[in-house]
């Protein structure tokens, strides 16, 4: 007895010690930042325009606006989790490809961007970006996507603004969700900084929704996006099933070109 008391005191202590360090370390399980050196020159093959945006508490934002002589209009870019919006020309074509303009986004520590990482923080810069391209397109022209985590940050935008549609690729329901299905073993609701609950943001949308999701998607699970699909509430949504897509390279499936060729058009 005294035996399995110490086993299950040594048990206790390291569930504990795991919880804090998750706590304490969460920033680094969440955002895997890629930085640029502030030297290095973009190279989208189309005339862009690099800049800044600098935010109240002083962080440095860096971006891409992607030119076009006569656009349709303007998508505001969210990437995913990592890397950073040098990896995004396949990105910057194919909204150039359909005659959009494209703002493409770095978060704080991504890139040549600068700052301190906080949800509140991102969705200030958030709409900071979506104010930038107000000063040139009027709301009905501005198209707001968002890719794997972006789809949190595009989410909050879309709710808090009047975008003409709204583009989730690989979405999540909640950030508290996702954190729960990847460590069922931990007490996620109460650990967690980054709650991201899109479920929430949605219900507050006027635009309509477009939903691209693998199903065979290993890193945000489908259901997640059914989830999410369900809690948009009336008619304005689709969501488009890549049967055999998981969580990256879905521009290459024919529902992904099909559903972004109506969705552009």
């Amino acid at each position: 007895m005294r035996r399995l008391k110490k086993w299950g005191l040594i048990l206790v202590i390291l569930y504990v010690l795991i919880a804090v360090l998750a706590y304490t370390y969460q920033e680094r399980l969440v955002f895997f930042p890629s930085k640029m050196p502030l030297s290095h020159t973009y190279d989208f093959c189309q005339d862009f325009e690099e800049f800044y945006l600098t935010a109240n508490d002083g962080a440095k934002l860096n971006a891409v606006h992607i030119k076009q002589p006569e656009a349709k209009g303007i998508v505001l870019y969210f990437h995913g989790n990592s890397g950073n919006i040098s990896h995004l020309g396949h990105v910057a074509n194919l909204f150039s490809r359909k005659g959009y303009e494209s703002v493409l986004v770095d978060y704080r520590t991504y890139g040549k961007s600068t700052g301190e990482v906080s949800e509140q923080a991102l969705y200030d810069d958030a709409q900071m970006f979506y104010d930038y391209i107000r000063e040139k397109y009027d709301e009905e022209d501005i198209l707001v996507y968002g890719r794997s985590f972006g789809t949190g940050i595009a989410t909050w935008l879309a709710s808090k603004n009047e975008p003409k549609k709204l583009i989730l690729e690989s979405p999540f329901y909640s950030a508290v969700a996702l954190g729960k299905h990847r460590f069922p073993f931990l007490p996620i609701d109460w650990l967690s900084n980054f709650r991201f609950p899109s479920n929430e943001y949605v219900k507050k949308i006027d635009c309509p929704i477009y939903i691209f999701h693998g199903k065979e998607d290993s890193v945000i699970p489908y259901e997640s996006a059914q989830k999410l699909y369900e809690a948009i509430p009336g008619k304005n949504k689709e969501l488009l099933t890549i049967m055999e897509g998981g969580h990256n390279y879905l521009q290459d499936f024919k529902t992904f070109k099909e559903g972004m060729d109506k969705i552009l058009n």
